[in-house]
């Protein structure tokens, strides 16, 4: 068949109308390859008996049973029939609430094909208010029974029997001839279906082996393709056949000497991945993911030095003025006295003062220069750029990522997470990256101690943080609202900021920060803070991200149910930066949801960052990854890549095997991926690059 009848709309399959059309569009099934793909989660097994007696709400019997005899139970609303039924190994009721009308079918000696999940009640006695029946009779043959039928997620008021039907159909008039999209020889040799009948067994299977044969199929085809994208990606961004980089340790080791510390033994091995990376044939794209705290500026500013020290330019680019400023400062303090030219741009710098900067960047008479996204404007350019730095490199887009690697010669990438990736994630969204990981904090770091409290008895908690300030040391109070709302009850940054200030610690001085603070007076407010001219500091998130204040000891978040845990992480890395023992303080409101609950105790009894990812993605799901831009981040309609790890690694060996063998088969044995993609798209392509 061809592949473009599978975009034909739904509307064009026999029984789905306009209630059906819009119904399904909200479920994200809007032509014939989605609804194809709108898999089932469960199946109800009317094929395989189960009697009365095995019965139960994960397994509902499947039996033929006889009437006994018809009752009237008091219920709610009047009286309700109850039909009491008997098979070959017990008794029980059929519960007949809002069906008295069944009384007229359901008469004592008539013998049923029954299906439904009994259980036992208080008393014993096996009961069911959900079930179905068809009258038993050897002769016909049955529409309901003897199939094992698929369960779809629904919406509006669509209904199992429509959906399935609407399935049915697409299949007749559309799958046959189905390709397969992994290769003849890897799918013989994973001894799979072939993508016709998987698509048959994993919606109407003959047995439930039929399903799981078609369910592992398909979940380890998407995890390939996926995988296959990485690859390809890979390939493109890091094409084999370039020279060595030049590179010089000189400068670090001026830095090593000039530094009161010894770098940890991740450290050392993150900075020895680059080194090779810069000595190997192709552009490096690599990924350093560490701890907050744990000492990932100064590897990526050592990098910078060995590129600079060998004649090459570096460009370093944060997400907000207020973080790029601070990597410039530091820059400034640590490399400046080697003779390294620090120069800082954001999109405040304008007139003459960025023309001469421009120039002198073009020139090559600056080393480093360090800003947001203005480093990627069309008035920039480099003399020789060897070497791209983006801190928080979730928050930038594919292109402007590329618009700044693209202003040097096959510049080499290297990008910061302070965010732990979870082994997951790291496997595909950032599989055509390396990754280098700092899990070692530097020496003297103490475990923030983490504490909840329940709002209400916050005033405990500020009453701990009055004695830290008293002893000199500085406190950040965190909100999830700038303002208040008359849509919510929660505290917000404005109000809390004059509570503070004016009732609960009127003798410290306060400061309040948030996104709509201009970017000058942020800057002058948190060089105070750090400074210690302020003991206070007021904020919503805008403080998660790499504000780093030593004398910072107490971090309190106020609504910690509304954050989740990787932005609680992050904010709890803003204390613990010095050799003082630090607290983080979470203050929720009741009732807390589950998911909430969870939250709270995995940040008490949890500080490894590494662990919390894989943690917050269990929790969230592999549809919400991706930090800032989560949304859609892996549409993937059968595979989970956290529960399926296992395929996901199987999948990745056996992509790369395959492309190593003989890349040219990917056009010859396979559909074209961005055909495929463009059909039903199982991920966005676009937030997977991150080169």
């Amino acid at each position: 068949m061809f592949l473009g009848e599978l975009t034909y709309p739904v509307a064009n399959i026999e029984g789905v109308g306009p209630a059906a059309v819009r119904n399904l569009a909200a479920l994200g099934v809007v032509n014939v390859a989605q609804l194809l793909r709108h898999y089932p989660t469960r199946y109800e097994d009317r094929k395989n008996p189960v009697p009365l007696a095995l019965s139960s709400a994960d397994k509902p019997a499947m039996t033929v049973a006889t009437i006994i005899r018809q009752e009237y139970i008091h219920w709610k609303r009047g009286q309700a029939l109850k039909v009491i039924v008997r098979d070959d190994s017990d008794v029980a009721s059929m519960l007949c609430f809002g069906r008295n009308f069944l009384a007229g079918k359901l008469t004592p000696g008539r013998q049923i094909r029954l299906t439904g999940p009994f259980e036992r009640n208080r008393h014993g006695e096996l009961q069911s208010g959900s079930f179905v029946f068809e009258d038993f009779d050897d002769e016909s043959e049955s529409k309901d029974f003897g199939l094992i039928l698929p369960v779809y997620p629904l919406s509006g008021t669509l209904t199992q029997s429509l959906l399935r039907k609407a399935v049915r159909s697409a299949l007749d008039s559309y799958a046959l001839g189905l390709r397969n999209e992994i290769p003849d020889s890897l799918r013989r040799k994973m001894d799979f279906p072939d993508k016709g009948k998987c698509m048959r067994d994993i919606h109407f299977p003959d047995e439930n082996t039929d399903a799981d044969n078609a369910r592992r199929a398909l979940i380890f085809e998407e995890l390939f393709h996926l995988q296959i994208t990485v690859a390809r990606r890979a390939s493109t961004a890091r094409p084999e056949g370039h020279d060595s980089r030049p590179w010089s340790d000189n400068l670090i080791d001026k830095l090593r000497k000039e530094l009161p510390f010894e770098l940890t033994p991740d450290q050392d091995s993150s900075l020895d991945d680059i080194r090779r990376d810069l000595a190997s044939g192709r552009p490096m794209s690599r990924l350093l993911q560490g701890e907050v705290g744990s000492g990932k500026t100064l590897v990526a500013f050592m990098a910078a030095l060995g590129v600079i020290a060998a004649g090459r330019q570096a460009a370093f680019m944060a997400p907000t003025e207020l973080l790029a400023r601070q990597h410039a400062d530091n820059a400034a303090r640590l490399l400046e006295p080697l003779g390294v030219k620090v120069a800082f741009l954001t999109g405040d710098v304008t007139g003459s003062s960025r023309s001469a900067l421009t120039t002198a960047l073009s020139a090559g008479d600056v080393d480093l220069a360090v800003g947001t996204h203005a480093l990627f404007g069309t008035d920039v350019g480099f003399k020789d750029l060897g070497l791209a730095i983006i801190d928080e490199q979730h928050r930038f887009g594919v292109d402007q990522r590329r618009s700044l690697t693209e202003k040097g010669k096959a510049a080499d990438v290297l990008a910061l997470s302070a965010t732990p990736i979870p082994r997951t994630l790291a496997l595909t969204a950032f599989g055509d990256m390396d990754v280098s990981s700092i899990r070692t904090m530097p020496a003297g770091r103490l475990p923030v101690e983490t504490h909840l409290a329940r709002m209400g008895n916050e005033n405990k908690v500020y009453d701990f943080v009055r004695r830290e300030l008293g002893a000199g040391n500085r406190a950040y109070f965190v909100y999830p609202l700038i303002e208040e709302s008359e849509k919510s009850a929660l505290k917000d940054a404005e109000n809390m900021f004059s509570r503070l200030s004016d009732e609960i610690f009127p003798e410290f001085k306060a400061a309040l920060v948030h996104s709509r603070v201009d970017e000058e007076e942020k800057r002058r407010i948190m060089s105070d803070f750090r400074e210690g001219r302020l003991n206070l500091l007021i904020a919503t998130s805008v403080v998660e991200v790499g504000v780093d204040v030593p004398d910072a000891t107490c971090m309190v978040v106020e609504h910690a149910e509304r954050f989740g845990l990787s932005a609680l992480h992050q904010l709890r890395g803003r204390v613990g930066r010095g050799t003082v023992q630090s607290y983080c303080f979470l203050v929720y409101a009741e009732p807390l949801t589950d998911d909430g609950k969870k939250r709270m105790m995995i940040m008490k009894e949890t500080h490894d960052g590494f662990i919390l990812a894989e943690e917050d993605l269990m929790m969230r799901g592999p549809g919400d990854m991706a930090g800032t831009r989560q949304s859609g981040f892996l549409r993937l309609s059968i595979a989970d890549p956290v529960r399926d790890l296992n395929v996901l690694l199987d999948a990745r060996v056996k992509a790369q095997e395959f492309i190593a063998m003989d890349p040219g088969l990917l056009g010859a044995e396979m559909i074209d991926l961005r055909e495929l993609f463009a059909i039903c798209p199982p991920f966005d392509e676009n937030l997977l690059s991150t080169g």
